[in-house]
């Protein structure tokens, strides 16, 4: 019988099955009441801690306007001046004037030729869902509208309320999809694995629980601070992912232990005091991982965190406490793994695998440090941008309007470059003429009052929004001000480049955080301060592999018609730090499989090499199979429609996939042969600590199978 907390745990749970059923119960309860008022809580802007010019004047413009947005239809196909034409315009602005919450309607423009003109809802400043609400209703307006037209006539609804509601609907109906389609094909790959449908259901039912019951404490992070979509959809994936992965990892060692011999009783208490172990260490390293994303002052990129943090801590306790109670419910049905034979450390495919880079190991661990270094190149190019409407798909009917706006009507969905200034609109002018001439200026717009002391002054650009140029001109613009005044810059440009600073300022301490922790977790783990440097150093590497491939998909557009994706021509600088947050995260989780069962190997006598092989051998089709699962639960995410989940879906599954192929399989090994007995090197005082606080590898009994007890096929499980 195995000792120690995490075997206690485990045969409490596994006994206790129904108390712990029911406690889970009532959590996925409160996460199915959550999900509305949270969904409506979410935050749509950028918010930050420290004051950020462009996010300032934004608000500054935002307090002026007393309007929640406009819903515009355009009337495409019709003669404006027809008077059938012309009634059935006051006909519906007459009706969309009754819609509760509508301030104002009216027939704005005609587009230049003469073909379409635009009808203009302006809502009142409302919240958000009854924004939505009143949206709906303004739509259901301009669509009875549409069939009072003649039938050459088109009506198209857009407008910056439409597509705020339109953007919020297409990433809650992407992370739905993206779920009830991973949920099926993992239960599909799990049967494979575990070669039966009970022994799979345990890690889906796991990752289904561990979604639902982070949903209140999200809820909750939305009363002090923004949560954003990104955070949902986070907390979808990697809840998804790191259940199925910890489930996946927790089934395979409970039936080696049935396999052994062991009775249910004493199997799960074996594979809970060394997988439960892990994963307990992999949970707090992925949870130290993203710590350091609670230092940026973005306030959405600090609720990431929390909500990362979360939902590792969430999947670790459903994994070790639900999954126990799962298994106890389901003894009778779980069967013993394949009894593996006595020489398969020496035979097996992994072991093989290993002997061979260990035959090899220095041109092994320098052709795939060249091969990483070599896929990310394309990062030595990247662009980084706010994807903006770029990246909505243009099957969203208010994005082609926007589009059409600006193409047809001269109307941008969002002005390039803005002055603010505390002075009246003439003076603002006097001091904007000097921009004409500028060369990256294509035009400069009248100031316009925007509030109580306030004008604002438009200059259209030349060249892209968010380009060299672009950014250059907010530097100049900012060096030179209206004299005497106070002043703000804003646009896009503007705010890429007070965010881009702002994360470059907060990047050390994020970075310091995350090091450090996964520096003393891995220590704690191993004894070695070797092991946690490699570890990061490869980390570091494959990230850089990742984003490169990133740079060549969502920038450069290689692939893009093959994978569907949206080519927006950078990324996005909080997909970047998301990618790398959660990445990194990840590929620790994974080195924390193959750490475990290496240091039980060392710790029970075996050098290094043997206990890589036999490591390998043990945890390859483990760490394999959990990271197609990953890769499945990712890909699912990356063929969304929107950029932002495009993004991070394909991004994390790119991670996952050349962590579990090239670096655990091929660079590991050899560097871990190539530094032989200095892998568990640490100086002497750390050494001592390490004795009275480590963490020490639980070494369990050696299993003795009672006689006549047969070998059971996986089959059979």
């Amino acid at each position: 019988m195995a000792e120690g907390f995490m075997a206690r745990l485990g045969s409490w749970c596994f006994r206790r099955r129904w108390w712990v059923l029911g406690v889970w119960l009532v959590a996925v309860a409160g996460g199915v009441l959550a999900a509305g008022p949270l969904l409506n809580a979410i935050s749509e802007g950028n918010s930050v801690r420290k004051k950020v010019e462009s996010i300032e004047a934004y608000d500054l413009i935002g307090t002026a306007d007393d309007s929640s947005g406009t819903v515009i239809a355009l009337v495409d196909g019709v003669d404006p001046a027809a008077q059938d034409v012309r009634a059935a315009v006051a006909a519906v602005a007459d009706r969309v004037r009754g819609v509760e919450h509508v301030r104002q309607v009216e027939a704005t423009a005609v587009s230049p030729d003469g073909r379409a003109l635009l009808v203009v809802a302006t809502l009142e400043k409302v919240d958000r869902p009854t924004r939505n609400t009143a949206v709906d209703k303004v739509e259901t307006e301009f669509d009875r509208f549409d069939a009072e037209l003649p039938a050459a006539a088109d009506v198209r609804v857009g407008g910056s309320a439409t597509i705020s509601r339109d953007s919020s609907r297409t990433l809650a109906a992407d992370r739905d999809r993206a779920e009830l389609l991973s949920l099926p094909l993992t239960l599909v790959v799990l049967v494979v694995v575990f070669g039966g449908l009970v022994a799979a259901g345990v890690p889906v039912l796991a990752a289904v629980v561990s979604v639902a019951s982070v949903f209140p404490v999200l809820y909750v992070f939305t009363t002090f601070t923004d949560v954003d979509n990104n955070a949902l959809t986070v907390a979808s994936l990697l809840g998804l992912g790191l259940s199925v992965d910890y489930g996946l990892l927790l089934v395979a060692r409970y039936r080696e232990e049935l396999a052994a011999g062991f009775a249910p009783d004493v199997a799960i208490g074996r594979a809970w005091a060394t997988a439960g172990r892990t994963i307990l260490f992999s949970a707090l390293t992925v949870a130290a991982a993203l710590a350091g994303l609670l230092a940026f002052s973005v306030r959405q990129l600090t609720a990431l965190g929390a909500a990362g943090v979360s939902i590792a801590l969430v999947a670790m306790l459903a994994s070790l406490t639900f999954t126990a109670a799962l298994i106890g419910l389901a003894r009778r049905r779980l069967k013993p793994a394949r009894r593996p034979a006595a020489d398969e450390a020496a035979r097996g495919f992994f072991a093989a695998l290993a002997a061979l880079v260990q035959r090899r190991a220095a041109l092994v661990a320098v052709l795939t440090a060249v091969l990483l270094l070599a896929a990310g190149l394309p990062l030595l190019s990247a662009t980084v941008k706010l994807p903006g409407l770029q990246g909505m798909p243009r099957s969203i009917e208010s994005v082609r309007v926007a589009d059409e706006l600006n193409a047809r009507f001269g109307r941008s969905f969002a002005p390039t470059i803005t002055l603010v200034a505390r002075t009246g609109a003439a003076d603002l002018d006097a001091y904007a003429a000097r921009w004409s001439a500028d060369p990256a200026v294509a035009k400069v717009q009248p100031a316009k009052p925007v509030g109580s002391g306030l004008a604002a002054v438009e200059l259209n650009l030349r060249g892209g929004a968010q380009d060299d140029a672009a950014k250059d001109l907010v530097h100049r613009v900012r060096a030179d001000r209206p004299a005497g005044v106070q002043s703000w810059v804003t646009g896009d440009a503007a705010v890429l480049v007070d965010l881009v600073d702002l994360i470059v300022d907060d990047l050390p301490l994020a970075l310091g955080i995350t090091l450090t922790a996964m520096l003393v977790l891995l220590f704690a783990m191993t004894g070695s301060v070797v092991v946690p440097v490699k570890a990061i150093l490869a980390n570091v590497v494959s990230l850089g592999a990742t984003l490169g491939v990133m740079v060549a998909v969502f920038e450069h557009g290689w692939l893009s018609g093959l994978l569907g994706t949206l080519t927006v021509g950078g990324l996005d600088p909080f997909v970047v730090v998301i990618l790398f947050a959660f990445a990194f995260a990840l590929s620790m989780d994974y080195e924390v499989f193959l750490l475990g069962r290496v240091k039980e190997y060392v710790d029970g006598g075996d050098d290094t090499n043997a206990a890589v092989r036999r490591g390998l051998q043990h945890t390859g089709r483990v760490i394999t199979s959990a990271a197609l699962l990953m890769v499945i639960v990712f890909g699912c995410f990356a063929a969304a429609q929107m950029g932002s989940i495009e993004q991070i879906g394909l991004g994390l599954a790119t991670a996952v996939f050349i962590d579990a192929t090239v670096v655990r399989c091929l660079l590991v090994p050899a560097t871990m042969t190539l530094l032989g007995r200095w892998n568990w090197w640490a100086p002497a005082a750390l050494r001592r600590l390490h004795r009275r606080i480590g963490l020490k590898e639980l070494t369990l009994p050696p299993a003795e199978t009672p006689a006549g007890v047969p070998a059971m096929s996986a089959a059979d499980g």
